[in-house]
């Protein structure tokens, strides 16, 4: 039986809490929540749940008081990138572990002066601090490293993903965070807080794979695009005016020390019609050498009335609580995503 703390409850964070409370192996024993609606109220009513007895807190002390195996850190993402850090440090100095889905795949890629606070607050604590999600975490560090064993000869990997805007119900996520609306003769989202927040986190994948295939990045360029809206958009979140940002791909070209290549794209839209075919595949993996590999995949609600995220946030919660038992079980320090995380029955 593991206890785990749920910090956030946000859309990933409210779904990774359900997993918890439904899990005959977990125990939740904490929840920390931003929100002050939130604050006092049952983790059960949260989740749509029965009630727990475990109710939210906004107080770091309470969450550090609690006797716990894993913190699952899922808040959303903010400039500047590092914001998170403090809280991590304090909670694996506790002695808990920490899966977050807020980058933390190889921190070292960040530099010394990012890394080493991490790493010593994980050695004080004899915890282990990892990252685990999709995109990134595991669209190119496990979907494309897993599909490189088939090639005799890899000489270049791209990873594409599109992901769908139009109902996301938050509007302060999707004009604020995504920048949507935005008027690009004001404001370069692409050389803006926005795209170096991105570059950050994303710097990490590439620095995954590269360990993945025995090599050392060598350079990482920028080559972000924007699409303006060719019309007004009305969404659950209001409206796109003609002429503003309507999707945001965030792309970087790397070179590895070795000469192999790796481009990585995050296409962010109101309108996948924009971009071609709209039921493109979510992701996108193609592997240049010998032979050729091309891996489509998309992931779909078993209920056609489902809003189209669920999807996203099951996935996302399934190979975070996956990945507790080798998380607890790892050294102290940074935890080393593997390709492929095992099934087990129970987790």
């Amino acid at each position: 039986m593991y206890r785990v703390i749920q910090w956030a409850t946000g859309s990933v964070g409210r779904t990774t809490l359900r997993r918890i409370i439904d899990h005959p192996d977990l125990r939740l024993v904490g929840l920390y929540a931003y929100d002050p609606a939130k604050v006092g109220k049952d983790a059960g009513e949260i989740a749509r749940r029965d009630a727990t007895g475990v109710r939210a807190t906004a107080s770091i002390d309470d969450i550090l008081a609690i006797d716990a195996d894993v913190v699952i850190h899922t808040p959303r993402i903010g400039v500047p990138y590092d914001a998170q850090n403090g809280d991590l440090q304090r909670l694996l100095a506790s002695g808990k572990n920490v899966i977050s889905v807020n980058g933390f795949y190889r921190p070292a890629a960040q530099g010394a002066a990012y890394a080493q606070p991490l790493r010593a607050a994980a050695l004080a604590g004899r915890s282990t601090l990892a990252g685990i999600g999709m995109n990134p975490g595991f669209v190119a560090e496990r979907v494309a490293v897993m599909f490189s064993g088939l090639m005799a000869q890899l000489e270049r990997i791209e990873c594409f993903e599109t992901v769908d805007c139009s109902l996301v119900p938050a509007a302060d996520f999707l004009f604020g965070t995504l920048g949507f609306g935005t008027d690009p003769a004001a404001v370069d989202l692409a050389k803006g807080p926005l795209a170096r927040l991105y570059t950050d986190l994303y710097r990490e994948t590439f620095a995954c794979v590269a360990d993945a295939i025995g090599t050392q990045v060598g350079t990482l360029e920028e080559d972000h695009r924007l699409t303006a809206c060719p019309r007004d958009l009305v969404l659950a979140a209001g409206t796109v005016r003609q002429g503003t940002v309507a999707s945001t791909e965030w792309r970087w070209n790397a070179r590895f020390a070795d000469g192999r290549a790796m481009t990585h794209s995050v296409l962010w839209t109101v309108d996948p019609g924009l971009h071609g075919d709209s039921h493109a595949a979510h992701w996108r993996v193609r592997l240049h050498g010998r032979p050729n590999v091309s891996v489509d995949f998309r992931i779909d609600d078993p209920d056609p009335r489902a809003p189209p995220s669920r999807a996203a946030m099951d996935a996302t919660a399934a190979v975070v609580i996956r990945a507790i038992p080798a998380v607890c079980a790892a050294p102290p320090g940074f935890f080393q995503l593997p390709a492929v995380l095992p099934f087990a029955q129970r987790l």
